[in-house]
C-alpha cells in the first residue's frame, strides 16, 4: 500500500459577502468586525491560489481538508466555499471535516450539511460523521468537532455518540489491516489549544486512541504547524497540525502551507514520511519548507 496524502486547513475564503443587518445579530457581529478590522488582510486569496496550484502539482492520491473554509457562516458564503473545495478535486479525491467557522452559528448548520455532503460521505454511501473512506490501503476516518459557540469562544466537541461510532470504525479498519488516519478540525489532544478554543472532550478522544490506536491524526484550527503525540496501545500516535492555507503574516510556522505525507507499510509497521510545502521565505513563491519529524 502507498498513498500520497495532502493535508490543508483553515482557508478562510474571502472576500466576505456583504451581510444583511439581520444576519449580524449575536456572534456574527463580533466575527464581522474582526474580519473588517484586519483579519481580511491576514488571509490572502492569491497566496491560497498559489498553494493549491503547488499542491495539485505534487499529484497527491488524496487530499484532506480539515475545516474553516468559511468565516462567519453566512448563507452567501457557502456557494463560493463549495466552488473552492471543488478546485481541490472531486469528492472521491477529497475528504472534508468542518471547523468552528463553518458552523459559526446554529442557522448555518443545514447549509453546512447539504453543501459539503459529497465530501463527507462514507464509501458505504452514507453522509455524515464519523465517516470511513478507504484509499490505497489507508482508512480515512473523519470526525466533526464543529459546533456553534458563544461569542469569543471557538471550542469544539465530538460528542459521546460520535466517538463511540468512531471506535467501531477504528476497530473495523484495524481488523482489515488498514493504516488509520483520523481527520478532525480541533486539536484533539488535551492542552492542544488555548482556553475557549480546544476540544471539550479531548480527554475522551485521547482515551479512544489509547485503547484502539491509530497511525496518524491530522487537524487544523491553531493556524500553525505542530507535532505532538497521543499514547496508543502499541506506540505513540503522531498528532499533526497544519498552518492556515491562506495566512501571509506571522512566524514561519504560521504562514500559508500544507503538509504532504507519504504513507506506506502496514498498521503493525507503518512508514509515514511528512514534509511541509508553503510560502518560501522572503517572497510569495511556494516550495518545500522542511521535513516533518513524526
Amino acid at each position: 500500500m502507498s498513498l500520497l496524502l495532502a493535508h490543508l486547513s483553515d482557508a478562510h475564503i474571502g472576500p466576505l459577502p456583504r451581510p444583511q443587518k439581520r444576519e449580524l445579530l449575536g456572534k456574527r457581529l463580533t466575527g464581522y468586525l474582526n474580519w473588517t478590522r484586519g483579519r481580511h488582510l491576514v488571509h490572502d486569496m492569491e497566496a491560497l491560489r498559489r498553494l493549491v496550484a503547488d499542491l495539485k502539482a505534487q499529484r497527491p492520491g488524496h487530499v484532506a481538508m480539515t475545516g474553516d473554509i468559511l468565516n462567519i457562516g453566512l448563507k452567501a458564503e457557502f456557494p463560493p466555499a463549495r466552488s473552492w473545495l471543488e478546485t481541490l478535486g472531486s469528492p472521491d479525491d477529497v475528504s472534508f471535516v468542518p471547523g468552528n467557522h463553518d458552523a459559526y452559528v446554529r442557522s448555518a448548520l443545514p447549509y453546512l450539511a447539504s453543501t459539503f455532503a459529497p465530501w463527507t460521505t462514507s464509501d458505504s454511501g452514507i453522509a455524515g460523521f464519523p465517516y470511513l473512506r478507504v484509499r490505497e490501503g489507508v482508512a480515512l476516518i473523519g470526525l466533526s468537532s464543529a459546533i456553534p459557540t458563544a461569542p469569543l469562544f471557538a471550542s469544539g466537541r465530538a460528542g459521546a455518540a460520535q466517538l463511540a461510532a468512531a471506535a467501531d470504525l477504528l476497530r473495523e479498519a484495524g481488523r482489515d489491516g488498514l493504516i488509520r488516519v483520523v481527520l478532525i478540525h480541533h486539536p484533539p489532544d488535551p492542552g492542544g489549544a488555548k482556553f475557549g478554543r480546544g476540544l471539550s472532550d479531548a480527554a475522551a478522544f485521547a482515551a479512544l486512541i489509547r485503547r484502539l490506536g491509530a497511525e496518524l491524526v491530522l487537524h487544523g484550527h491553531n493556524h500553525k504547524l505542530s507535532v505532538r503525540h497521543l499514547p496508543g496501545p502499541a506506540r505513540q500516535v503522531p498528532v499533526i497540525g497544519v498552518a492556515s492555507a491562506s495566512a501571509v503574516h506571522g512566524l514561519a510556522e504560521h504562514r500559508a502551507s500544507y503538509n504532504l505525507f507519504k504513507i506506506e507499510g502496514s498498521p503493525k509497521s507503518p512508514q509515514i514520511r511528512g514534509q511541509v510545502r508553503g510560502l518560501l521565505p522572503g517572497g510569495r513563491e511556494v516550495g518545500e519548507l522542511r521535513p516533518i519529524a513524526l
